[in-house]
């Protein structure tokens, strides 16, 4: 009978098994950390290229901010002349109509009938307050009348001379009442003889501020 010892090549199969597992299981740990790199670069790949577009945006946000500083100071000027052009044509606007409008309302005070520009509401707010500051529509603004009319700096000084002091208190008044006066001041008055009809007259002064 023949014997033949197979039990060192049986352990040799099983030490070449185990070894091929070993490599097996190191491959398989050293391919998912392969996976893992890839994933975690890719990741962080994304991060960056979102950072990119954020930065991108950001300098995109800068460049305009410059170039508008940039132009600031040519838009001050441009702004600054304008203003200016707008407020030299307002100025020869109220130079061409304030004075005009402001004598047709000094003739609107001094017209029988008629009686000073003033807001309806702030009219009959005067009446309650002070019923004597309101002004007499009967009044018969015949009885006086201006001898001399002076302007300067929108303040105005009238002369004139009237019937009587009661005559030019109600032309003080209604002045006073206008929304084309103000700070109307009465200046020492005095009486007179006319020379052409011997009726004694008020010879008086008045000074107001212009509103225009």
């Amino acid at each position: 009978m023949i014997r033949i010892n197979l039990l060192p090549q049986k352990k040799r199969a099983q030490r070449a098994e185990g070894s091929q597992l070993w490599m097996v299981a190191i491959m398989v740990l050293f391919l998912g950390e392969v996976a893992g790199l890839f994933v975690y670069h890719g990741g962080k790949a994304e991060e960056l290229n979102a950072q990119k577009r954020t930065n991108a945006a950001l300098q995109g946000q800068i460049d305009h901010a410059k170039k508008a500083v940039a132009n600031h100071a040519q838009v001050k000027t441009t702004l600054a002349t304008l203003r200016a052009r707008e407020d030299a044509i307002a100025a020869l606007q109220r130079a061409r109509t304030g004075p005009s409008a402001m004598m047709l309302e000094l003739a609107r005070i001094l017209t029988p009938g008629r009686g000073p520009s003033i807001a309806p509401e702030r009219l009959s707010e005067i009446r309650r307050d002070n019923p004597m500051a309101d002004f007499n529509r009967n009044w018969d603004a015949r009885r006086l009348w201006l001898t001399q009319f002076v302007e300067d700096a929108r303040h105005v000084r009238l002369t004139g001379l009237a019937r009587d002091g009661e005559d030019v208190s109600e032309l003080a008044r209604r002045m006073g009442l206008s929304s084309y006066f103000q700070d109307v001041r009465l200046l020492p008055a005095k009486k007179i003889k006319s020379k052409d009809t011997g009726l004694d007259l008020v010879e008086f002064q008045l000074e107001a501020k212009v509103r225009y």
